[in-house]
């Protein structure tokens, strides 16, 4: 296992750093407000509100960020999420208990769904609640089965394709694209050539959408058969 540093990033929220991979979690010009914006903002907001459940699969599931705010939008929005997240490495109890997501989000809820979905476990799903049910599976990601037309969205939050270069590509997007529904969306923070031509490659339609702050540009990409 990897050493693992906490940090605290611009906006006040924190983020893990890596020495041995000189790599983030998150964004250090905001954690919270990446998460917010390339997650939240551009993927869950963007299905459509006649869907009233949504499968989700999270790639990268680290901190429990973006489970955490999709539980509190689940409840904003009266909509039931079934969410899948997929790490190999998990992050330990000790660590995970020192982050400071929910006070920066604020309030009680924040910080009661928080630790649930940390100590979920990692082989039977989780009722957070009446609109949120985790499954939490500890592999990489090449090495699990998922259906097809499963997901309406999907969370690419895994490390950065200089670190993780084998998930970035057109075998792995290809198994997504197979997962996702039709008009299913992945999103991303990266927007390298290398992605967007893979992204490609599998199938996507994609966009290049205004990043959060130290980021100019991130990708959403799209299921669309002709």
């Amino acid at each position: 296992m990897h050493k693992i540093i906490l940090q605290t990033t611009e906006d006040g929220s924190h983020t893990l750093f890596v020495p041995d991979l000189n790599e983030h979690y998150h964004s250090t010009h905001g954690a919270l407000q990446e998460s917010e914006m390339v997650f939240i903002q551009n993927g869950l907001h963007h299905i459509t509100a006649c869907i009233k459940e949504i499968n989700v699969l999270e790639v990268g599931f680290g901190t429990g960020l973006n489970a955490l705010l999709t539980v509190l939008e689940s409840k904003k929005q009266k909509r039931k999420i079934n969410y899948v997240a997929v790490e190999p490495e998990p992050i330990a109890a000790d660590i995970l208990e020192n982050l400071n997501f929910p006070t920066i989000i604020g309030g009680t809820e924040a910080a009661g769904y928080f630790k649930k979905i940390n100590e979920a476990g990692w082989v039977y799903p989780t009722f957070l609640s009446d609109y949120f049910i985790i499954s939490k599976i500890q592999a990489k990601l090449e090495d699990i089965s998922l259906k097809d037309e499963q997901f309406h969205l999907v969370f690419f939050d895994a490390f950065g394709p200089d670190v993780q270069p084998e998930l970035w590509t057109e075998q792995v997007f290809t198994q997504l694209f197979k997962c996702l529904k039709q008009n299913g969306i992945l999103v991303t923070y990266s927007c390298k050539g290398t992605v967007k031509r893979a992204l490609k490659a599998a199938g996507f339609s994609i966009e290049k959408l205004p990043g959060p702050v130290g980021k100019r540009e991130v990708l959403r990409a799209t299921k669309i058969r002709s």
